[in-house]
C-alpha cells in the first residue's frame, strides 16, 4: 500500500491491513551485512512500527543476515513459548508459522531497493470475497461491515475459529460469533464443523461455553440442512445441556457441590482443568477492568451479582432444553423430545418465580439478589423468558445500559434488540461513535476486530479477535434480516429492519445460492429488488409504514393487508423480483 524509503537508509512499509502472514524480503545488498526488522501491528506517526503498545497488541524485532549480491530471505518468526504452553492450535508443517502485522521497517540497508522486494504472503482458509457484500447511506455502517467481514478472513490461519494470537485456542463462545458471521461472509461451512468437532473433546472453562455447543449444532443443520453432525455428537451435545448440575426447582448451578468427577470427565474436563475445580460462571469477560466513564461499572458484566443460581446460566440453559427437543425431534427421537419438552416447561416456570422481579417486571441476576443487569435481561428476553406483560419494562431498561458487554455481548444484545422491534436503537449501537463501538477500533487504527472495545477496558487484549465480529452476522440476518426458516435455506425468511436507512444493498451466499437484497427510498415510495436462489422460496416481511397504500410486485398489484407493520408475502418463488410500495394508489 505505501514505501518510504528514508535519507538514513531506513525503509518503512505499510501494508494497508493487518494479516496473519509470512515475510519475504529480495535484496540486491552491496556487502555481507545484518539488517534491523520490525514488524507489528501498530505505527507511530514518525512512520515507525510502534513498540510501545501495552498487552497483546503485536511487536518484534529480529536482526536480519544478509548476504552480498541478490538473495531471497524469509523471516523465521520467534518461537511464542507462552502461547506454546497453553497447547494451542499449531501451523500446519507444510504452511510453516505465521505473525499478524500490518508494518515493517528494514534499518541499515545499503543495497539497491526496488519496489517488489518485499512481499507478505497472507494466510487463510479458503475465502470467497466476493460471496458478501453490503453497502448503505451510513458511511459508518459500511466501515463497520468491512471491518468484520475481513475480520472473518484474516482469523482463519489455523484452519479453525481461534480466539486471536495471544492464546490460537477454540473457545466456544467465539466460536459461535464466528461461525455466524463466517456463514455470512461465505458459503463455507467445513471449518465450523472441524471447530466443533474439536470444541466437544476440548472444551474450556466458562459454564455457559458449555452450552454453546448445542447453539452451534443448531447453526450448522439451519445453515447446511446435513443432519451429519447431529447424529455423529448427540450423545456428547446432550451431556453439554449439563443436566446433573440441576436442582429439585429444575434449574441448574455450578455452586451446589454437583459437579462431580464423573460429571466433569462426562464434558471432557478434568478436575483439576486450567488450574480450577470445573466450570465456572461467567457471564461476560473480562469481569474485571477499567471504568472509564461510559458505564457504571468496572468490568464488562454491568455489575452482575453471581449467586447460587444465575440468571444467565438459566437463559443459557433453557435455550439448550429448547433446542434439543428441535434436534431430538429432527433425529426421531421422541421420547427425549418429550422429555426436553417437559424440562423446559419446568426451567421456563421456575425461571419466573426464581429471577423475575415482581415489583419492576425485570430480570434478577440471582436467586439472593435484587440487582438486575444488562446481561441478566437481555439473555432472558433473546431466549424467550421474558413474559409479554413483562417486555415493555425489560426493553425499556436494556436501552437505558447502552453498550454495557463486551463485544462478546454485544452479538446477543443486538439480536434480542432486533428481534423485539428495536432496529433503530440496534443501528444507533451498530453505529456509535464512543470508545465502546466499532468505530473506535476503527479510528484508533486496527483492520481486524479487537478482542474488547479498547484497551482503556482490557489492558491486554489483541487486535485480532473475530469473536468482535459481530456486525459481520447482524447486518446480514437482522438489519437486512435474511436467514433460513427450514434447514438449508429450503425457505428464506427475508425480513429487514432499516431503521433510518433511505438505502442498503446486500448480498449473501447461501448452500442453495446468492440471496440479494436492495433497497432505495424514492420519493413516496419504497423499492424493493429481491434474488432467490433455485430450489428455495422465501416469506418476505417488508416494513409498513404509516400511509402506504398499495404494494406491486412484478409490476402486479397485490391485495395485501398490512399485519402489525409487515407486508407480508410468503412462499415467493426462486428469481429475481421487484416490489414497489408505495403511498399513491394506481389506476
Amino acid at each position: 500500500e505505501k514505501t518510504i524509503q528514508k535519507s538514513n537508509g531506513d525503509v518503512f512499509f505499510d501494508f494497508g491491513k493487518d494479516a496473519f502472514a509470512q515475510l519475504q524480503f529480495h535484496l540486491d545488498n552491496e556487502k555481507e551485512d545484518s539488517l534491523i526488522m520490525e514488524a507489528g501491528e501498530t505505527m507511530n506517526n514518525d512512520n515507525t512500527v510502534s513498540k510501545n503498545q501495552s498487552g497483546n497488541i503485536r511487536y518484534t524485532k529480529m536482526k536480519l543476515g544478509v548476504k552480498k549480491g541478490e538473495q531471497d530471505y524469509l523471516v523465521k518468526w520467534p518461537v511464542d513459548k507462552k502461547r506454546n504452553s497453553r497447547n494451542p492450535i499449531q501451523m500446519p508443517d507444510a504452511i510453516g508459522e505465521v505473525f499478524p502485522f500490518r508494518y515493517v521497517s528494514i534499518h541499515n540497508f545499503s543495497g539497491k531497493f526496488e519496489k517488489g522486494f518485499v512481499k507478505r504472503k497472507m494466510v487463510h482458509y479458503p475465502f470467497d470475497d466476493e460471496a458478501a457484500s453490503f453497502s448503505s447511506d451510513n458511511t459508518i455502517l459500511n466501515q463497520v461491515w468491512d471491518l468484520c467481514k475481513y475480520s472473518i478472513k484474516a482469523t482463519s490461519f489455523t484452519g479453525f475459529y481461534v480466539d486471536g494470537d495471544r492464546e490460537r485456542l477454540p473457545y466456544e463462545a467465539d466460536a459461535v460469533i464466528n461461525q455466524l458471521s463466517h456463514y455470512g461472509s461465505d458459503a463455507e461451512y467445513s471449518m465450523a464443523r472441524r471447530t466443533m468437532a474439536y470444541l466437544i473433546y476440548h472444551p474450556t472453562w466458562p459454564t455457559e461455553w458449555s452450552l454453546q455447543n448445542v447453539l452451534l449444532a443448531w447453526n450448522d443443520y439451519m445453515y447446511t440442512g446435513d443432519d451429519a453432525f447431529l447424529k455423529e455428537y448427540y450423545t456428547e451435545l446432550q451431556k453439554k445441556i449439563l443436566l446433573p448440575l440441576a436442582g429439585t426447582n429444575g434449574l441448574i448451578s455450578t455452586r451446589t457441590d454437583k459437579q462431580s468427577l464423573d460429571f466433569l470427565q462426562s464434558i471432557h474436563i478434568l478436575k483439576d482443568f486450567d488450574g480450577k475445580h470445573g466450570l465456572k460462571d461467567n457471564v461476560d469477560w473480562p469481569q474485571n477492568g477499567n471504568y472509564q466513564g461510559e458505564k457504571e461499572y468496572y468490568g464488562e458484566t454491568d455489575g452482575f451479582v453471581y449467586t447460587t443460581y444465575n440468571a444467565v446460566i438459566n437463559a443459557y440453559y433453557y435455550k439448550n432444553l429448547v433446542v434439543m427437543q428441535k434436534i431430538a425431534q429432527v433425529l426421531r427421537k421422541s421420547s427425549d423430545a418429550n422429555m426436553y419438552a417437559a424440562k423446559a416447561k419446568q426451567v421456563w416456570n421456575a425461571y419466573q418465580q426464581v429471577f423475575i422481579d415482581p415489583v419492576n417486571g425485570l430480570v434478577k441476576d440471582g436467586d439472593q439478589t435484587n440487582h438486575s443487569s444488562l446481561h441478566s435481561n437481555m439473555f432472558a428476553l433473546l431466549f424467550g423468558l421474558v413474559a409479554e406483560k413483562n417486555k415493555k419494562q425489560v426493553i425499556s431498561y436494556i436501552k437505558t445500559r447502552k453498550m454495557a458487554c463486551s463485544v462478546y455481548g454485544a452479538q446477543f444484545l443486538l439480536e434480542a434488540l432486533y428481534e423485539n422491534g428495536e432496529a433503530q436503537y440496534a443501528q444507533d449501537l451498530l453505529t456509535d461513535t464512543t470508545g465502546r463501538s466499532w468505530y473506535n477500533m476503527i479510528r484508533i487504527g486496527s483492520t481486524i476486530t479487537m478482542e474488547a472495545w479498547d484497551k482503556l477496558y482490557k489492558p491486554n487484549l489483541d487486535w485480532n479477535h473475530a469473536w468482535g465480529s459481530a456486525p459481520a452476522n447482524i447486518i446480514v440476518r437482522k438489519l437486512m434480516g435474511i436467514e433460513p426458516i427450514t434447514p438449508g435455506f429450503g425457505i428464506i425468511r427475508i425480513k429487514p429492519q432499516l431503521g433510518n436507512l433511505s438505502y442498503a444493498k446486500l448480498h449473501t451466499t447461501t448452500i442453495k445460492g446468492k440471496v440479494s437484497l436492495a433497497y432505495q427510498k424514492i420519493e413516496e415510495e419504497s423499492h424493493w429488488n429481491i434474488l432467490i436462489p433455485g430450489a428455495s422460496t422465501a416469506n418476505l416481511y417488508l416494513p409498513f409504514h404509516t400511509g402506504e397504500k398499495e404494494l406491486l410486485m412484478d409490476q402486479k398489484r397485490m391485495t395485501i393487508n398490512p399485519e402489525s407493520g409487515w407486508w407480508v408475502i410468503k412462499g415467493v418463488n426462486a428469481g429475481s423480483h421487484l416490489i414497489v410500495i408505495s403511498k399513491k394508489t394506481t389506476n
